[in-house]
């Protein structure tokens, strides 16, 4: 019992030393122990942790592959791009080796499941609305910057679609006006994609862009530990306080959502090693197979697609004629239908956050909004027929139209009274969430078995 009360006094002493120095038990109590959450969160709120998660299983992973990966474009002995058998040697010759490859290859598709998945929540919440604006903002720039970082690190295996997809997404910046061409050159740092492409890309993907992420997602977290996480019902729980000062709606951060979240961490990962270990090609989706064949800049692969993370805006652009022999607007509209993403706290007018209190306007262009996001998806994937490109049209007006069109008609729709405290999710809610669910998933196999 006295060595248990001297080895207590003793950390204690350090932790005083340590606070004396650094502000660690005043972070620790800020930020987890005494910080306030709604009693109410639910399933959606399980994604904002998980992509925490996935950051550090990619950072983590992502060293170790640095350890024996070389960018190096041109070719050995055998006729292989070095950087392509970089990669054949890691998954064969080195211990563990394949196991590292395949959690960083999946970690880049469930990154962005658990983000789309997390920004949906935000949507459907009304997370980007007042006093959240700036949490909204740092998270889309956050996406944007994955979306570099992925990108750049599919380029790196050095296989055909990485060379391909990369030739094409690059020349798009050529379409731009006065600039594009230049624009173009100094991205791949040559006139082709080439070794000097290669190696800014693995510079940027394993030292600029992570750092970028980081200081981004300490942003977001700072930002919204200032003013609150928000809840299914759009409640402010700051403004009813009890004679402390603590919200009657909250509870502390830990130990209760700390607990819940290593219950979601373990559902994921139990999901994350499944396709690991089963299917790390996620059915061509996650590895694609032109990837397997060494990159040929005299071989093009006869379909080029990126991957499935980004064939949403990847659709829009194709979905776009091109002007003149410029696919100029093509260019535009594929960054503005990121760009819109950011502005939503600004588009939408409804005084109402939460779904559950919205009106059914606000719901139907929303079921819309999701089909036509996974409609897209699903034709970004696929080869352009000239059906696919007429759907996709229609497709990505319905998408601008969800954005553009939120100004007015979240003026006219009929909200219902929005409660003063925060309420656990009824049977009905969830009956009706499920009925938007099935809505939207039966609208998507459609688009993917007759499109």
């Amino acid at each position: 019992m006295e060595n248990q009360n001297n080895g207590t006094s003793k950390g204690k002493a350090l932790l005083d030393w340590v606070d004396a120095r650094f502000p660690l038990s005043k972070l620790m109590k800020e930020h987890v122990t005494e910080y306030y959450a709604p009693k109410n969160f639910n399933f959606w709120y399980f994604f904002g942790s998980l992509a925490m998660l996935v950051l550090v299983i990619q950072i983590v992973s992502g060293i170790f592959l640095t350890m024996n990966f070389k960018p190096d474009g041109t070719t050995n002995a055998q006729n292989l791009p070095v950087a392509f058998a970089a990669v054949e040697y890691i998954m064969r010759d080195v211990s563990g080796g394949w196991i590292i490859r395949y959690m960083h290859s999946t970690g880049a598709s469930m990154f962005f499941i658990v983000v789309y998945l997390h920004m949906f929540r935000g949507l459907v919440y009304g997370s980007f609305k007042k006093p959240r604006e700036l949490v909204w903002v740092f998270g889309s720039l956050i996406f944007l910057a994955l979306m570099a970082e992925a990108f750049m690190g599919y380029l790196l295996p050095w296989g055909q679609m990485s060379f391909w997809g990369a030739q094409v997404i690059i020349n798009l910046f050529g379409a731009i006006p006065v600039i594009g061409p230049d624009l173009s050159t100094w991205i791949r740092g040559d006139f082709n994609v080439s070794d000097a492409t290669l190696n800014r890309f693995f510079a940027l993907h394993v030292i600029a862009l992570p750092l970028v992420l980081v200081g981004l997602v300490a942003a977001h977290l700072i930002a919204l530990h200032e003013v609150g996480s928000n809840n299914p019902d759009g409640v402010e729980i700051k403004k009813l306080k009890d004679s402390n000062g603590i919200p009657l709606d909250g509870i502390p951060f830990h130990p209760y959502y700390t607990v819940k979240d290593i219950l979601g961490v373990v559902v994921f990962l139990i999901f994350f090693c499944g396709v690991m270990f089963f299917a790390p090609e996620g059915g061509g989706y996650f590895l694609e197979k032109p990837n397997f064949d060494p990159a040929d800049p005299l071989k093009t692969p006869p379909h080029i697609a990126p991957v499935w993370y980004f064939t949403p805006f990847y659709a829009i652009l194709r979905a776009v004629p091109s002007f003149a022999g410029t696919q100029v607007w093509g260019v535009l509209a594929m960054g503005a239908a990121v760009v819109l993403i950011a502005l939503l706290p600004w588009l939408d007018r409804s005084p109402t956050k939460s779904v559950r209190y919205r009106g059914p306007i606000f719901k139907t262009a929303l079921v819309l909004f999701l089909i036509s996001f996974i409609g897209l998806g699903i034709l970004g994937a696929k080869v352009a027929t000239d059906t696919r490109t007429l759907v996709s049209q229609i497709l990505s007006v319905v998408y601008f139209a969800f954005f553009l069109g939120m100004p007015f008609y979240t003026k006219l729709d009929k909200d219902k009274p929005v409660p003063e405290r925060v309420t656990m999710s009824t049977p009905k809610q969830k009956l009706m969430f499920f009925v938007y669910v099935a809505i939207t998933l039966i609208g998507s196999y459609l688009f993917a078995v007759y499109i």
